[in-house]
């Protein structure tokens, strides 16, 4: 059985997590009986620590935010993928919170046991990050707060916007969800005016303050913001495009690509077209090559051509069957 004092330390760290506890299972996980975790529960609760008891059969403990939380205990994996999130934020998209994050991650890396500050040092000295080009978009943390809080709070938000050919507009949206793709972030919103889901890039809106009254949130695009903003995003830099008839079934064809390869739609149980594009023939040429499956494309026609020289060059690199 943990001493006392370890017990409690134990105790809070379950405590921490984003879910609700209950006692038995508290007591199965510290090695205790109920009755002695109720008692550690009002030892933390006499420490300052505001732990809150539901009754009933669905009934737990959960730790509540407090004005002055006493600091939060990680586990050791925990406290990796910190340090590590501060060193990536360091040098991330969102100005302003780069010395910020280098504050946070010395702090960070001062009271860390020296086995974790070995991996969190390893990790520094034997990865590297592209840096940021100068001209890359950054968001300024206001509008990033702003969105974020939005969103969560399921108010209505009216940003100013500047549109890919430099056209201002106001735009009154339901804010879903922020996502990262590459270098920038983008807001996935159902824009009332249009009365459709919309992506906007973050750092090119200006948010209007107070937001809108509330909403009922709706099902994301798809069912995934994330796939929905590849998506969206892979084909708006397409110079080429292509719909691929493929000789398998379409769950098939999904799980191999990626939704910023394409997207993908079922002909019958057996077949699927591929709605794919690149940036040049080439890469259309190795997408539809790693699918794993026949497919038929009749065009564009400099991809037809371009698959049928590498038809010929395929065909010239081995000896013909009869002949191995």
């Amino acid at each position: 059985m943990l001493e006392t004092s370890a017990r409690l330390l134990r105790l809070l760290s379950l405590l921490q997590t984003p879910r609700e506890w209950r006692g038995t299972e508290l007591a199965e996980r510290l090695s205790v009986s109920p009755r002695t975790v109720r008692n550690d529960i009002e030892r933390l609760r006499n420490l300052g620590y505001p732990v809150h008891a539901t009754r009933g059969a669905a009934g737990g403990y959960r730790l509540e935010a407090g004005a002055q939380l006493p600091p939060l205990l990680l586990d050791d994996e925990e406290a990796v993928a910190v340090a590590v999130g501060l060193r990536t934020a360091a040098g991330g998209t969102i100005a302003g919170i780069e010395e910020t994050s280098l504050r946070a991650l010395a702090k960070l890396e001062r009271v860390l046991p020296s086995r974790l500050r070995h991996r969190v040092n390893a990790l520094q000295s034997y990865t590297v990050t592209v840096p940021r080009d100068d001209g890359g978009p950054t968001v300024d943390p206001a509008v990033f707060t702003a969105l974020v809080t939005a969103a969560r709070d399921h108010e209505r938000l009216r940003f100013d916007y500047a549109g890919h050919g430099g056209a201002e507009s106001v735009r009154t949206v339901e804010p879903h969800r922020l996502v990262n793709w590459g270098r920038r972030w983008y807001l996935v919103a159902w824009d009332l005016d249009r009365a459709d889901w919309r992506t906007f890039r973050v750092d090119r809106l200006r948010p209007r303050i107070p937001t809108g009254p509330r909403f009922i949130p709706r099902e994301p695009p798809g069912g995934d913001a994330a796939a929905y903003v590849s998506r969206g995003v892979s084909s708006a830099a397409w110079r080429l495009r292509a719909r691929v008839l493929v000789h398998a079934p379409a769950p098939v064809v999904a799980e191999r690509i990626s939704p910023a390869v394409g997207v993908v739609e079922a002909v019958d149980e057996h077949r699927c077209v591929l709605d794919t594009g690149a940036d040049s023939v080439e890469t259309l040429g190795v997408h539809l090559g790693m699918l794993g499956a026949r497919f038929e494309v009749t065009e564009p026609a400099e991809l037809v051509a371009h698959l049928r020289e590498l038809a010929d060059r395929y065909a010239a690199a081995v000896p013909p069957a009869g002949r191995l």
